[in-house]
Order: structure tokens, then C-alpha cells, then sequence
């Protein structure tokens, strides 16, 4: 009837009833009277809006956090104490007097916990100073079982340590990842399970990437660390550093306390998985020296770093080869130098009993020399 009264429209006005009726009938064509109103709810959209609620942070720890696990140590100390007839009770008169004093050994059982990260079929990874020391280990996971566990190396010079479990897998492992694809700025969580059966974790940014621990007051430590300001809770060292993945990119291991407190530092997992392996194969690490210690001076006025000899261990290779203190370091093998870092690490590269080609600023003079280094432990000896 609609169309009818539009052709009609030629001829005469349509009135307004007629297009009012004409309306209704076109709109029920197109609609049913039984068709109920109901809100479009689509379930994979709801399910994704659910799953978007989820935090990168909580689905990083989800992928690693069953890896993290707690170390309980015990340390047998044995103190001297007085016997029980002693009338002498100050030793300060036994130290004036040069008097010997009967004394009974007393051990005391010192307790104390970490966190570490199983990466490999049993072997977990942490901390030395966690387990250095130790006599006996017991490792918790989250799920609330308890093994024991051995060590099977450690090195105190990186602060890295391998300890196996003694049972049966399979067990949680942790993704590692790789810490020079890291940048500063990158979300950085720290997770540590110092009670058991729980992780903790705490968030920051990678503040730094080769933070030099000499600049931090350690010097009987070797290596670069990450700085970061998550947190490092008591009971957390040897825990695991995620990015923002849930992939291991450090293992946690030094607070900075006193000036500049609440920073935090973690050792890169490339270096910890080259220490590692080293650790699993030989049971103790090699550490190429040449007996120097190094400064970087800066100079504003061009902004340029010269890596300076500080000090010169006597008769190290260095000393033996003819370096000494004040010498610029401009070349190591084939690697120009433009901090201490370059040094360390084209040294660590070629291994020791290996002689490398050094390029030195002596004043106005160039100097090239052959070095052959050889194991920090052999430095200590001579």
C-alpha cells in the first residue's frame, strides 16, 4: 500500500493519516511482535576483558614464580668459653698476663635462610654467601615440599653458587633470558621466597646496567651488576630478577645500604650462566687476571673516559710484561678501551696461559706489550 500511495503521489497529496498508516505497516514488515530485548553479550569478549585485568606482573611471577624456592642453611660456629673452674673470667688478663686459660669449644648451630630459582633437572642457582659455609641445605618450594640438597660449587668471587636437589623431578624450572637485550628503564621484579610457600615481589626500573661494584665500596667482588630499584627483602638474595616476560634476567644479590640506600643490585643471568656452567663442569671458576687495578677518568671538556693503571700487583704478569701505575690502557687484543669494563672483559675472554696484545699510553709514548694472564687464585700466591 506504501508504494501505492507513493506512485499516487504524482497525481495528489498524500494526507497525513494515510502516511501515518502507511508507516505502520512498513515497520512491521521488517519487525517480529514475539522478538524480546536483550543486552549482546559476547563470552570471549568478557573472557578477555577478564584476562586483561591481570597485571603484567602477576603473569610474569606465574611463569617463574613455582621455580623460585627458599634455602634454609646451618652453619656450625664454635666458640671458645671459659671452663667451668676457671677463676679467671676477663680475658683481658689472660691477654695481659700471657696466662692459659683452660677452654671448653662450645658449637652453636647458626641458622639462617635465602631464595634461589631451580633452572636445570634438580640444580638450582644462588647467592655463595646464602650457602657458604653451609653443612646442611634443605630446600623449600612453593608448593610446600622440602628436599635436601648438596652443593655442588661456589664461587665468592661472582657471589654465584650451584646446589642440586636430592630427589626426584620433574621439577618447575625457570626461563632464563638474556640480559644484554635489557635496557635501562625496563620494568624490573624482584621475587624471592624467603619463608616458603609464598613469593614475595616487588617492582622497579633497571636504574643501570654495568654498575661497577669498586664504585660501591666492594672490592673482593668481580663483576658488573644490574642496579635496580625493586627491592631487595631480607631473605631474597639469590632469587631471581624477571622482565616484564617472567624471564630471569638477573639473580638478585646486593642492598645498598648507608648513602644512596634502596638500591639494589643483581647479577646479569648471562654472566651467572657462564659462571654456572663452569661451576657444574669443574666445580670451581677461572678468573684470567693480569694484577692491575684500573680508574676511569673523564674529562668534561671533551667528555672522553682514559682507563689509568691504579696499582700493580708485584710480580703479576702485569708487572712482569712492564706495565706500571699511571700507564693509559688504549687497546686490549683488538678491542679499543674506553672504559674499565673493556679490559676485564677481553681479558676474561682469553682465558690464562694465553699471551694478549696490550696498547699503553706512557706519557707521549706508545707502547705495545704482550701479556699472558693467569688465574686470580695464582695472584694470591706470589
Amino acid at each position: 500500500m506504501f508504494l501505492k500511495l507513493i506512485k499516487q503521489n504524482k497525481i495528489k497529496k498524500i494526507s497525513g493519516k494515510d502516511l501515518l498508516v502507511a508507516s505502520a505497516l512498513t515497520l512491521s514488515l521488517f519487525s517480529k511482535s514475539n522478538v524480546i530485548s536483550q543486552p549482546i553479550i559476547n563470552p570471549i569478549i568478557n573472557q578477555n576483558s577478564r584476562i586483561s585485568n591481570i597485571s603484567f606482573i602477576t603473569k610474569a611471577v606465574e611463569k617463574t614464580g613455582a621455580s623460585v624456592v627458599t634455602i634454609d642453611t646451618q652453619r656450625i660456629v664454635r666458640k671458645k668459653q671459659f671452663a667451668r673452674d676457671s677463676r679467671l673470667l676477663d680475658p683481658y688478663f689472660e691477654r695481659f698476663f700471657g696466662l692459659q686459660l683452660p677452654y671448653e669449644i662450645q658449637p652453636e648451630i647458626e641458622q639462617s635462610q635465602g631464595s634461589g630459582f631451580i633452572f636445570g633437572d634438580g640444580l638450582v642457582m644462588t647467592n655463595a654467601h646464602v650457602v657458604n659455609g653451609s653443612e646442611n641445605l634443605i630446600v623449600g618450594l612453593s608448593n610446600g615440599e622440602k628436599y635436601k640438597a648438596q652443593l655442588i660449587g661456589q664461587d665468592l668471587l661472582t657471589d654465584l653458587a650451584i646446589i642440586k636437589l636430592k630427589g626426584k623431578g620433574p621439577w618447575p624450572k625457570a626461563i632464563l633470558g638474556d640480559s644484554t637485550k635489557i635496557k635501562v628503564g625496563d620494568w624490573a621484579i624482584a621475587v624471592g621466597n624467603p619463608f616458603g610457600l609464598e613469593n614475595t615481589v616487588t617492582l622497579g626500573i633497571i636504574s643501570n646496567l654495568n654498575r661497577n661494584v669498586s664504585q660501591l665500596g666492594i672490592y673482593d667482588k668481580k663483576f658488573e651488576l644490574i642496579q635496580t630499584d625493586a627491592a631487595i627483602n631480607p631473605g631474597n638474595s639469590g632469587g631471581p630478577l624477571l622482565n616484564s616476560n617472567g624471564e630471569v634476567i638477573g639473580i638478585n644479590t646486593l642492598i645498598r645500604s648507608g648513602p644512596g640506600a634502596g638500591l639494589s643490585f643483581a647479577i646479569p643471568i648471562n654472566k651467572a650462566k657462564d659462571i654456572a656452567s663452569q661451576l657444574i663442569k669443574n666445580g670451581k671458576v677461572i678468573h684470567p687476571m693480569i694484577g692491575i687495578n684500573l680508574i676511569n677518568e673523564t674529562y668534561f671538556e671533551n667528555n672522553q673516559t682514559k682507563v689509568k693503571v691504579g696499582y700493580v700487583v708485584p710480580n703479576s704478569p702485569a708487572e712482569k710484561s712492564g706495565i706500571i701505575i699511571n700507564d693509559i690502557i688504549l687497546k686490549v687484543g683488538k678491542k679499543d678501551i674506553y672504559n674499565s669494563s673493556d679490559v676485564i672483559n677481553e681479558i676474561s675472554n682469553n682465558g690464562i696461559n694465553k699471551p694478549i696484545n696490550i696498547t699503553l699510553q706512557r706519557r707521549d709514548e706508545i707502547i705495545r706489550l704482550k701479556v699472558k694472564p693467569t688465574d686470580i687464585n695464582n695472584l694470591s700466591k706470589n
